[in-house]
């Protein structure tokens, strides 16, 4: 047995199926070594950079580690960012990576990168150079229990000769030598019972309890649909956490923040108490204003306790558990009365989201086609967004159910991975349809790229369903708006517009199904078709730029950026002005 194929014994005796990854000369051993045995498969992605984005989804969408795979010099580097979505968004992925042979390094040698120093950011958990054989076991052992215990990043590095060694069988009982084993036991942290006590005599006091769940709340679904009954609150949603809980309960006001709705803001501006459970959200002038609410947070993590708010209990555990220890404690409000306000507040809101996208646009209302979409989900499937506009609208718009899951790129925003995440999703679920909501500017960018990926993998899978929807309005979207109310500058079209590219056709290219959308009436039947196609499928629809991403809550500064945009001569002024005026005209604004 070589070093190369002990590391792929290793990693499957810790559970791995598959790792995604691109091939180079300095990985060559390990992929030998993939050649010589059948319990792990590997993944081709098209990047480096989405061969990690597609870790991090199967961490996301399946609880367990994700490993990407990359060569030496500048597919390590092109691991980086698909490794930092990851570590920001707190998912443990292990990433195995090539180098120079050990006798060539320090002589500035084709390729050579200080790798260590490259990840000690990204994995500053854990990072580590193989050296020797002896030392295989204990690195390897190390980067999984690590990446699962802190839900994070780790790298391991081996060098080219290393790879091609031969490992003992057996490890040797000398001094020096590390030993390790397989396998975690996952403890679950539970809060002492006097500070249970506190929390609940604090809920048990107050009137108006508004609760805002993230990531970390997944998995005690149940658990926070109850406590929002005992408690008569509403539940907001940061973006990560927009699957916990399904958007048809009357009591859920949506997502928060610039992204989100307005019954999500007057729920944070009319409580006298916030709960938070599993979040991190980190716009403070989104919360309520400190002093006005008390504050109860839930946290596995207490790095992450009271930094959004000045909370009044820190609750140190694993969310599930630590509310069914809270739950016993808290007594049923019989006043409804705020309950009823903010059902009220999300009945209108979801009157006021249809209206506005059934608002016409030139040509196609972005908004019109995720309503469209929403109400043709398939049971179980798997939502991945892109970052820009198109996230804005799966916030916003996008109706999820129970069973559903989903995700973006939250923490660092990145663009380019939803369709690398939808297609790590169809690995791991392969009787599910993941849907792929993409801005072109993220297609061009990287995922029209990850098409050929599953041209060439999706003849195997169970359910050949995959859909992505391309927002196509020719136009980096998100930061053109951000230009004109963050800074209150024009549209700055050199860095803005970007070429109409034929999306469905070239999916066509490849095999898969595609169809391309200019009128709003097409987009039910459009779907209704690519859904039902028997293959992944692109629906290419051209959206109107100028439908503005208005937020649930509009400052004096941002619409004073606004106005200074429009007087600086914006080059869409007149349809941006159009658009607005008919999306305000629909009222849901703070």
């Amino acid at each position: 047995m070589l070093v190369s194929d002990f590391i792929l014994s290793r990693m499957a005796e810790w559970g791995i199926e598959r790792l995604f990854g691109y091939p180079g000369d300095g990985i060559n051993g390990i992929l030998g070594a993939m050649n010589r045995q059948d319990r792990i498969r590997f993944i081709q992605a098209r990047h480096e950079e989405s061969a990690a984005f597609m870790a991090c989804a199967h961490a996301k969408f399946t609880g367990r580690t994700g490993v990407c795979l990359a060569t030496s010099g500048p597919g390590a580097i092109h691991l980086l960012n698909g490794l930092y979505d990851a570590r920001m968004d707190h998912q443990p992925v292990v990433a195995v990576v090539g180098q120079q042979r050990r006798m060539s390094l320090g002589s500035n040698y084709q390729q050579e990168v200080d790798l260590v120093s490259l990840f000690k950011d990204v994995a500053h958990e854990y990072v580590q150079m193989v050296t020797v054989p002896s030392q295989t076991r204990q690195v390897i052992d190390r980067a999984f229990r690590i990446a699962s215990e802190k839900r994070t990043v780790t790298v391991v590095i081996v060098p080219l000769d290393v790879q091609e060694e031969k490992m003992e069988q057996t490890p040797k009982r000398t001094h020096g030598n590390v030993v390790t084993g397989v396998g975690h036991s996952f403890a679950k942290t539970i809060p002492t019972y006097e500070e249970l006590k506190n929390a609940a005599a604090i809920l048990n006091q107050s009137e108006r309890v508004a609760i805002l769940v993230g990531a970390g709340a997944f998995g005690a679904e149940e658990e926070v649909s109850q406590i929002a009954e005992l408690l008569g609150a509403g539940v907001a949603k940061a973006l990560l956490g927009k699957m916990v809980l399904p958007d048809d309960l009357p009591y859920v006001t949506g997502s928060i923040g610039m992204l989100g709705t307005k019954p999500s803001w007057e729920l944070m501006e009319g409580c006298d108490t916030l709960l938070m459970i599993g979040s991190s959200f980190p716009y403070a002038e989104y919360l309520p204003e400190p002093g006005k609410a008390r504050g109860i947070q839930i946290d596995s993590d207490a790095q992450r306790l009271s930094i959004r708010y000045p909370m009044e209990v820190n609750l140190l555990g694993d969310s599930k558990a630590t509310l069914q220890r809270l739950i016993p404690l808290l007594q049923y409000k019989s006043d409804r009365s705020w309950r009823k306000e903010v059902e009220k507040q999300v009945a209108k809101w979801k009157e006021v989201v249809e209206s506005r996208a059934m608002q016409p646009a030139d040509p196609i209302n972005p908004q019109r086609v995720v309503m469209e979409l929403s109400q043709r989900l398939p049971d179980k499937c798997i939502v991945s967004a892109d970052s820009g506009t198109c996230a804005f609208w799966y916030a916003r718009n996008l109706t999820c159910r129970r069973g559903m899951k989903g995700s973006l790129s939250g923490n660092l925003a990145s663009m380019g991975p939803a369709v690398p995440y939808a297609i790590a999703a169809k690995f791991a679920y392969p009787d599910r349809i993941p849907i792929a909501l993409v801005g072109d500017g993220a297609m061009q960018m990287i995922c029209m790229n990850e098409l050929i990926t599953i041209a060439k993998y999706w003849k195997e899978w169970e359910n050949p369903g995959l859909l992505v929807v391309v927002f196509n309005n020719c136009d980096l979207n998100m930061v053109t708006w951000e230009q004109r109310i963050l800074s209150g500058e024009a549209k700055y079209e050199a860095s803005q517009d970007i070429p109409d590219v034929p999306y469905a056709e070239f999916a066509k290219l490849l095999g898969l199904a595609g169809m391309r959308v200019e009128e709003e009436d097409e987009i039910g039947p459009a779907l209704d078709s690519l859904l039902d196609a028997g293959r992944p499928a692109v629906l290419d629809v051209v959206t109107d730029p100028n439908v503005p991403i208005v937020p649930s809550h509009i400052s004096m500064e941002n619409l004073s950026n606004y106005f200074k945009a429009l007087m600086k001569g914006d080059a869409e002024q007149f349809p941006m002005i159009r658009q607005t005026i008919r999306e305000l005209m629909q009222g849901g604004i703070a």
